[in-house]
């Protein structure tokens, strides 16, 4: 994957060097109101355009094959897989005139809203910021978007009505950039962006790579002969600073701040930005690449590149394991692949290894295991993950939203008197037997000949079909099919599906004569992508949410 971080911009800086005498703090500058270098998209129909479902539904996981190999050991066939994912949306990068190369780069999400930044690969600063709307989880909407006209966007930070971004400007360009790494902070509100009063200040480095909140403190490193500078939130005027070699992220766990040096390694430093201990890292962290670290407990995770995820020690800095790049069975698309970014979700590492893919791992105790890579397109260069949620920034392919779909507090409380399920991924119920399984799984399909109970979270990849005198209840949530590779639910003659909780299919429901489709509790949903089939005879009962209208 080509450098997002400008490796084209680095003849600038020798353009400064003899114009910059003076220290960090001395160039840092605060202005207030914003050049004629930003445009605000008024046409919300092309933000609505921008938001694509051509393959939102059911995601597949290509495995790690030692792991796969566990679960289907001792039975001879594939198990159901852990974490049934599904694709919400993807986003289009922003396209305007003069930008229309523009790159995902980094997400921050925050209540029902997502916030990401964009740069542009090549000789121009162009960048955006989007604001999406995530409240409805089967209908995303970019509500907001501001072009920048003269500056790359690398990193993006969400704080009390305000997101600040941190990114690079050319200065030689500008009226009023004192140095080539800048942050701004704008107000938003309602998931819409005001652009009237921004707040910027400047600092040197090649470029402005990563920016984090940390209490009153906006927290800014930048790239080559750059800095670490701590930043009063409220007026980005300066507290402390300190110069590093080449810096590409930062990190807080609650208690303490770490930053990446691509030249050394691991640097954790106190509120005067001291180092208090260090982790040397001689891994190849490239030229202006984007490199993430993230705080796992008592471990830290390094993003290094061709070598994968390094876990280390965060109290030691001992060296604990690699976790290594997996590639699909599909092989991954041309370009490279190392691992730009890492982020940790509870009991979840996911790794953005650029054109391998996002992976998924297990982080439980000490020890992390790769569970596989998730279907996605597009070089991953940036991943985030909160609740439920992941959002994985693609590059040229703008950026996707995954939801985990983990069972809530409340279900999982009324499940808990069902065993949990640990059958296979093709899953057949035998006529005449009555199962019920609590749990959180991905299936190929469901065959239903006898009665079947599920209660939990669950994605099917291909159909699933209740024979003839059949029975399937589902509390809880499931997904069957994707839009692009739409799969069906066959309820077949004198055949029940029940439903309480969300059911979202993208195919067909087809209801043969005598077949009974009802829907039970508080307000379930049924959003069918397909249509409604229903012979005569067919019944349908209770109250619903029919969110696309199709029955």
């Amino acid at each position: 994957m080509k450098s997002n971080l400008s490796v084209r911009k680095v003849w600038i800086y020798t353009i400064f060097v003899s114009l910059f005498a003076a220290s960090c703090s001395d160039e840092t500058t605060v202005f207030e109101n914003p050049e004629d270098n930003l445009v605000t998209e008024t046409n919300q129909s092309k933000l609505d355009n921008s938001v694509s479902f051509e393959r939102a539904g059911v995601l597949d996981i290509y495995e790690d094959p030692t792991n796969s190999a566990k679960r289907s050991g001792l039975t001879g066939k594939e198990e159901a897989g852990d974490y049934p994912l599904t694709l919400v949306a993807q986003i289009a990068p922003p396209s305007f005139t003069n930008g229309e190369n523009l790159a995902a780069t980094h997400v921050v999400l925050d209540g029902n809203y997502g916030y990401v930044s964009y740069n542009t690969v090549g000789m121009d600063y162009v960048g955006a910021v989007d604001v999406i709307d995530i409240s409805d989880p089967n209908n995303p909407v970019v509500t907001s978007r501001v072009y920048y006209t003269n500056a790359d966007l690398n990193s993006i930070a969400y704080d009390n009505g305000y997101i600040y971004v941190a990114g690079g400007v050319d200065a030689e360009q500008s009226v009023t950039a004192t140095a080539n790494s800048l942050i701004a902070k704008i107000e938003v509100s309602g998931g819409r962006i005001n652009t009237s009063n921004i707040t910027y200040a400047f600092q040197e480095g090649f470029n402005g790579t990563d920016v984090r909140i940390i209490d009153n403190k906006a927290v800014v490193t930048s790239g080559q002969n750059g800095f670490v500078v701590v930043y009063d939130k409220n007026d980005l005027s300066v507290i402390s600073e300190a110069a590093f070699s080449d810096l590409r992220s930062v990190a807080y766990n609650g208690n303490e701040m770490a930053v990446l040096d691509a030249a050394s390694g691991v640097s954790f430093l106190d509120v005067t930005l001291n180092e208090v201990r260090s982790i040397s890292i001689d891994s190849d962290f490239g030229i202006d690449a984007k490199r993430t670290l993230d705080f796992s407990d008592d471990k830290i995770i390094v993003s290094e590149g061709s070598k994968g995820a390094g876990v280390y020690s965060a109290a030691s800095g001992n060296f604990i394991d690699y976790l290594p790049i997996l590639t699909s069975p599909e092989n991954a698309e041309p370009g490279e692949i190392v691992t730009n970014g890492v982020a940790v979700n509870e009991d979840i590492l996911l790794m953005a290894n650029g054109a391998g893919g996002l992976s998924l791992s297990e982080n439980m105790g000490s020890d992390a295991s790769a569970v596989g890579v998730i279907e996605l397109t597009g070089s991953i260069n940036y991943v985030a993950s909160k609740g439920d949620y992941i959002f994985a920034a693609s590059g040229k392919s703008g950026f996707q939203i995954i939801k985990l779909n983990r069972p809530t507090e409340s279900l999982v409380s009324s499940c808990e008197n069902l065993a949990t399920f640990s059958g296979g991924s093709t899953y057949t119920v035998a006529q005449g037997n009555e199962e019920a399984f609590s749990g959180s799984k991905r299936f190929n399909s469901i065959t239903v000949n006898g009665s079947l109970l599920l209660c939990g979270s669950w994605t099917v990849k291909e159909d699933l079909t209740i024979n003839e005198n059949g029975l399937f209840e589902m509390n809880g949530t499931i997904v069957i099919g994707r839009a692009n590779r739409q799969r069906d639910v066959i309820v077949k003659a004198g055949s029940t599906l029940r439903v309480e909780g969300t059911m979202a299919v993208y195919g067909d429901i087809i209801l043969e004569e005598g077949a009974t489709l009802e829907f039970l509790g508080d307000n379930p949903i049924a959003a069918i992508w397909g249509s409604v089939s229903k012979a005569n005879g067919a019944t349908i009962t209770g109250t619903f949410n029919d969110y696309y209208n199709k029955f």
